[in-house]
């Protein structure tokens, strides 16, 4: 993979595997990702960079690979969040989030929009509407957690009126965009929109008290 190199000269810093693929920081990685971003930031340093990216750059790529995605399509995808990481360093906030979730949120990001943009998205699982509604959990117990927060969602799905239900299937199981399903439906555009909007917005709504209500 092209990662070591990834830091483009002259930016401005103001600114196929099977099974559970994590990004979650290894233990002690947190501080030191943190070190990390810090002399990125204040000094553009690129052997920083460089460890990060040899950190999580495989990581990255086998979560995509996990996904279904392709060698060459998962490295460009890394190669475009980690460009972003040396782009955007002033942007983390390490009070908010550790560098490990917020690498994750950007590649999940990403990943959604090059499957919109190339008409692929096709999740065939509650845990991957659950990718959709909101970021995996970062913890010592992510298998367990996963599967108790995809339950939580499939009970989500399961309370959603009719109408919400054939928008998701057909935005998400068919992979039509709004445009097909106004065209299908004879609904508008505005109104098949929304009926995507407000189920999303309660599966995380679901996942976060799910999450409050963790021990």
């Amino acid at each position: 993979m092209r990662s070591s190199n990834l830091a483009p000269s002259g930016a401005n810093h103001g600114a196929k595997t099977k099974g559970p693929a994590k990004v979650s920081a290894l233990p002690g990685r947190t501080a030191l990702d943190a070190e990390l971003m810090v002399r990125i930031v204040t000094s553009a340093d690129r052997s920083a960079f460089d460890d990060l990216t040899l950190h999580y750059a495989p990581r990255l790529k086998a979560w995509l690979l996990n996904r279904g995605e392709g060698d060459a399509t998962s490295e460009d995808i890394v190669q475009d969040v980690l460009v972003s990481v040396w782009q955007k360093a002033a942007s983390f906030d390490g009070s908010k989030a550790s560098f490990s979730t917020w690498v994750y949120r950007m590649t999940r990001n990403r990943w959604i929009d090059h499957k919109r943009k190339h008409d692929r998205m096709h999740p065939v699982a509650p845990e991957d509407m659950a990718t959709l509604a909101d970021s995996a959990v970062e913890s010592a117990h992510a298998g367990l957690e996963e599967a108790e927060a995809a339950e939580a969602v499939r009970d989500a799905l399961a309370t959603l009126p009719p109408e919400q239900k054939q928008m998701l299937h057909l935005a998400f199981f068919e992979g039509l965009s709004h445009s097909e399903i106004a065209a299908r439906t004879g609904i508008a555009i505005g109104t098949v929109k929304s009926r995507i909007r407000a189920p999303l917005k309660k599966l995380r709504s679901t996942l976060e008290a799910h999450r409050k209500d963790e021990p």
